[in-house]
């Protein structure tokens, strides 16, 4: 078989100076990520969420950075993050101050929003002899009606058996250390960001299952931003790298937190990946606060642009 290969990017949280909050620095790395993915020439692109810093507060930016992706010479498959459209769903709050969990969740609203700008929120596209499958992972546990059509869907990719080479695409890692971890504990200090990152039980053993019986031989996911590989039971879970900024480089000793996106290459061996860190960074600063500002905390007369 003739090589041939595909990009993948995720966390590039392209912003708006209309929003309460910007940072150009971010959208400068996403336009320098965008020139050296064209230039690899990959027969698709594989978005694995927050392409928006507000997409769930702001449907302008889904719609600018749709039009942007729409603008790239070959076909681009996105995936939700939790900027795009809510974090995973809790009945409790962390830590944190003046971040309220329960608030923060996926909502219908969001959900459809996306999906209205950018198409389904869980699909299979084949191409050769690769089956990639990309779903919204934040709607598990949610309770949502989008959370039971997603579950019908996935036993029907269940049923449908194993490709030849079979890809997942998560936001959120499945898990942060093994699939066994008992689930984080949200109110814990010391437990609170590896929630924050991680799939929770029931629906981390769910999908796991689905995983094996599909025959997959490899999963990428976003939202830590700091890049690792791992092989576990016979799966390499690939933790991609950010666009935008760079986090939890001290989480494990071989985590590398270093910008850029991955390119992979499928060959009679399988499916091999290649780091491509940016070759600028830009430093332009803007204005805003961090996290998940509440409400109240979204103050618009800072916006460059009214």
């Amino acid at each position: 078989m003739t090589p041939w290969n595909f990009a993948y990017v995720a966390d590039i949280q392209v912003g708006s100076p209309r929003s309460f909050r910007f940072a150009p620095a971010w959208n400068d790395n996403w336009q320098t990520a965008r020139e050296q993915i064209a230039e690899q020439e990959p027969e698709f692109l594989l978005v694995g969420g927050d392409l928006t810093r507000d997409g769930y507060i702001h449907r302008y930016e889904l719609e600018n950075i749709r039009k942007d992706l729409e603008q790239l010479p070959f076909p681009v498959y996105s995936i939700p993050g939790n900027m795009d459209v809510g974090n995973k769903h809790s009945s409790r709050s962390g830590p944190l101050p003046g971040r309220d969990d329960r608030t923060l969740g996926i909502t219908s609203q969001a959900a459809r929003q996306f999906e209205e700008a950018f198409g389904p929120l869980w699909w299979s596209v084949e191409h050769k002899n690769v089956r990639i499958n990309g779903i919204c992972d934040m709607l598990l546990g949610s309770s949502l009606p989008e959370e039971q059509r997603l579950m019908a869907w996935l036993k029907n990719v269940a049923e449908a058996g194993k490709a030849q080479r079979q890809i997942w695409m998560f936001h959120y890692a499945l898990f942060m250390d093994s699939l066994s971890t008992p689930n984080y504990d949200i109110t814990d200090p010391g437990q609170y960001l590896d929630w924050y990152f991680s799939i929770d039980h029931p629906h981390r053993d769910l999908l796991f299952d689905l995983l094996k019986t599909t025959g997959t031989s490899v999963v990428i996911s976003g939202h830590i931003h700091c890049r690792r590989s791992l092989l576990y039971d016979g799966i390499r879970f690939d933790f991609a790298p950010a666009t935008c900024f760079s986090q939890h480089e001290n989480r494990w000793p071989d985590g590398d937190p270093s910008l850029g996106f991955i390119r992979y290459t499928v060959d009679d061996e399988g499916v091999h990946p290649t780091f491509v860190p940016l070759r600028q960074l830009s430093t332009r600063e803007g204005y805003g606060p961090g996290g998940h500002p509440s409400a109240e905390q979204r103050d618009y007369s800072l916006a460059w642009e009214k």
